[in-house]
């Protein structure tokens, strides 16, 4: 379990042996996977518990960071075995449906209003590579490794596909998917997948850092960042792009959010929203 800077809620889940929620003070909720024993894989209650958990704090008007990390030596080793064993015993009915539980995982984390910040350490394999796709910060320790490891077993990255995509690049995703080659924290941190590289003694000053970054900032505008970039791609800037852009900009540039923010880089004062920051500097 991290050390948590500041105060803290615990919030009891379906089951403390698969998922741990915590939440401090300032508004940062803590999701902690907790299958040490098998190395967090997913199976069916993970994938369930980690859905509910994720759209609890998006919808908590509390929560204004999200930080996804897990218990023991590895991050998260993928596909729980005995889950897959059991899937590959029913119909394709039955498996069209228990995808689709994890297909909608991986939606909800990848739509979360809620920026999210991964801590990793030791292992992050095929889910648990997936998963770190769909999060907006990722710091892993030095020894950290990833793999998009499916095809190992006679299968293929199908659900976490487009994540692992949007994350590192058509190529890189074919050659990951496709050799099944792990890759070093250095490697990540050169394709995208990973934005920190820190020593295991610093991992957690590391995410602090990030998180206390995002804490100055307007919490409806980042909502508004993740669900702007969503919608953009690189490529031909459409009419129908400039106009997306415009529209939104113009609506949000009105809110409270906003007006507070002029305000208080007028006056030289941190905005209300802001936790633990200086006020903005004018020098731009």
């Amino acid at each position: 379990m991290i050390p948590l800077p500041q105060p803290f809620l615990e919030i009891s889940p379906v089951s403390q042996s698969v998922l741990t929620l915590k939440q401090d003070a300032r508004g940062v909720a803590y999701v902690t996977l907790n299958r040490p024993a098998v190395h967090n894989a997913f199976d069916e209650a993970l994938i369930a518990e980690l859905h509910a958990a994720i759209d609890g704090f998006d919808h908590d008007d509390a929560v204004r960071v999200i930080v996804l990390a897990s218990a023991g030596r590895h991050f998260c080793a993928g596909a729980d075995i005995g889950w897959m064993q059991r899937a590959a015993a029913h119909d394709e009915v039955t498996n069209l449906a228990d995808a689709r539980k994890f297909a909608e995982m991986m939606r909800r984390l990848g739509e979360c209003s809620k920026p999210i910040v991964a801590r990793v350490q030791g292992a992050a394999y095929g889910g648990g590579f997936g998963l770190l796709c769909t999060a907006d910060i990722v710091v892993a320790e030095t020894r950290a490794r990833f793999a998009v490891s499916e095809a190992r077993f006679g299968i293929l990255p199908a659900v976490i596909g487009p994540y692992v995509i949007n994350a590192v690049g058509q190529r890189q995703a074919r050659r990951l998917a496709l050799t099944c080659q792990p890759v070093n924290a250095s490697q990540a941190l050169a394709m995208g997948l990973v934005h920190d590289v820190v020593e295991d003694t610093s991992l957690d000053d590391a995410v602090e850092r990030q998180v206390t970054a995002l804490l100055a900032n307007g919490p409806r505008a980042q909502g508004e960042i993740k669900k702007l970039f969503r919608q953009l791609a690189p490529g031909e800037i459409t009419a129908q792009v400039q106009e997306l852009t415009a529209s939104t900009i113009s609506r949000v540039r009105i809110t409270q959010e906003a007006i507070e923010g002029f305000r208080a880089f007028l006056a030289k004062r941190p905005p209300a929203w802001s936790i633990g920051s200086e006020s903005p500097s004018r020098e731009i």
